[in-house]
């Protein structure tokens, strides 16, 4: 069973499930092997949870057949190490915590829809880094080639869900941090609008900036896995409007013909760096959305000041989470350490002046959407980087780095609206290359039916081998 199931995305698991071509013992039985196999190859997971999921998965097998069962019933997923799991602490590429009481509100709505957490996946300290490495917990694997890293902060998630041992992972996302790792792992990755999946126990994650969601196989499964967690809870900052269908309905059907903007600018201006292989990829992706029907044309936002305003409210998270759960800071790593000085001289005015800019800056960027309905940029300007590349390298070098590759993705965490990023071709050295849509406020039903539609025409994407 675990051959025959490795791969298989969230729906067909599904679907298998309802129709006993398989039971849930065997698929998690599958993926917990996949799960054990892998690590000392990709080192995805923190903590593998097998008695747990074995045991869910005897009772998901008892309630088959049932009339009303839910959706994901029975299927394996796995959670990215920010997110609690009751029993299970949440060290976020650190080492310390203690066990969470009960599950994040997240975690809750997935096991309400069936689903079967296997396990915790590894991210950076803190979340900080577009790589999966930490000397507490090794480095994390690009299954593409385990050279190279998957992309950070939910570098775990995106390993395991591109290697197959898992079809779907929850990952959160604070400036790019799904849909990095979606990129330079083949995956589809969305961070949906603030607030469309509750952050509680905490009321807004990072300053707002972060935002929990997908990484999976395809843009149908994206969106299954969506209309899984979304949802609030009265303590929640952010709380956006219900969608006005399913996600599934949206990924499933044909878009309107819409108004592309393809732009490679970004909020520190034009990229001189761009990998070349990514800016021809863009431009072949821009093609194919012409070919089936939309109009492409050469238009950027208007960013403003939106980097300068990530600034305060990213190192102020870091310092407040690191405050918060009490972590030993003598054991991190020293540009953590770093980062997290910083962020305390921050927290103050020079975070609340950041804050009080995001509807400016909002406004601006959003004028973008009178003239175009989405906006295609790269994922990032360069393939995934070398395990190690920056290895004991200091804050300072690591930061520069950082915003040099992935220079994409952070302006949509400030303004908080919805971001996908989907398979755009490969490097002539078979690394993935990403795609990002970017879409209106509250618009994910748009970036979903887009992304199904290339799926479609491309007939899936593809996978390592």
């Amino acid at each position: 069973m675990a051959t025959t199931t490795a791969g298989m995305g969230l729906e067909e698991q599904a679907r298998m499930l309802r129709s006993g071509e398989v039971n849930s013992r065997e698929l998690v039985e599958a993926a917990l092997e996949r799960a054990e196999a892998t690590q000392k190859t990709l080192n995805a997971f923190r903590v593998i949870c097998a008695e747990e999921a074995l045991a869910a998965a005897e009772e998901a097998d008892r309630r088959l057949g049932e009339d009303d069962n839910p959706p994901l019933l029975g299927v394996p997923v796995a959670i990215k190490d920010d997110v609690d799991l009751a029993g299970h602490s949440s060290p976020f590429g650190c080492g310390g915590g203690s066990p969470a009481v009960r599950d994040a509100e997240m975690v809750r709505r997935l096991r309400a829809a069936g689903a079967i957490p296997i396990g915790k996946t590894h991210a950076p300290e803190v979340g900080q880094w577009h790589f999966t490495e930490t000397p507490l917990h090794g480095a994390t694997r690009n299954p593409w080639n385990t050279d190279h890293t998957p992309g950070g902060s939910s570098g775990g998630a995106a390993a395991a869900v591109a290697a197959g041992v898992v079809p779907a992972a929850l990952g959160s996302d604070g400036a790019g941090s799904i849909r990095i790792p979606a990129a330079w792992t083949g995956l589809v990755g969305l961070k949906p609008q603030r607030g469309r999946v509750s952050t509680w126990p905490d009321a807004e994650a990072f300053n707002g900036l972060s935002c929990y969601g997908p990484l999976a196989r395809s843009a149908a499964d994206a969106a299954l896995m969506l209309d899984a967690v979304h949802g609030n809870v009265p303590a929640d900052l952010h709380k956006p409007p219900a969608p006005a269908e399913p996600f599934a309905e949206a990924a499933a059907r044909e878009p309107e013909s819409l108004r592309i903007a393809v732009s490679f600018t970004t909020p520190f201006g034009l990229v001189k760096k761009v990998d070349p292989e990514h800016l021809d990829a863009i431009e072949a992706f821009a093609g194919r959305l012409a070919g089936l029907g939309h109009e492409i044309v050469r238009l950027d936002p208007d960013y403003g000041m939106v980097g300068p305003a990530i600034i305060p409210r990213g190192m102020a998270g870091v310092e407040a989470w690191l405050d918060s759960h009490g972590e030993d800071r003598s054991t991190l790593e020293p540009r953590t350490r770093t980062h997290a000085r910083f962020g305390k001289a921050l927290s103050g005015l020079p975070l609340r002046i950041s804050r009080a800019a995001e509807p400016a800056l909002r406004r601006r960027a959003g004028r973008v959407f009178e003239r175009c309905d989405v906006v295609l940029t790269p994922t990032t300007a360069r393939p995934a980087p070398r395990i190690g590349a920056l290895e004991g390298k200091g804050y300072w070098t690591t930061s520069s780095t950082a915003s040099a590759i992935c220079p994409f993705a952070f302006a949509w965490n400030v303004t908080g609206w919805p971001g996908i990023s989907v398979p755009a071709g490969l490097t002539s050295s078979g690394l993935p290359i990403g795609a990002q849509l970017l879409g209106r406020e509250n618009d994910e039903a748009t970036l979903l039916s887009l992304a199904g539609q290339v799926e479609r025409a491309e007939g899936g994407w593809p996978r390592p081998h």
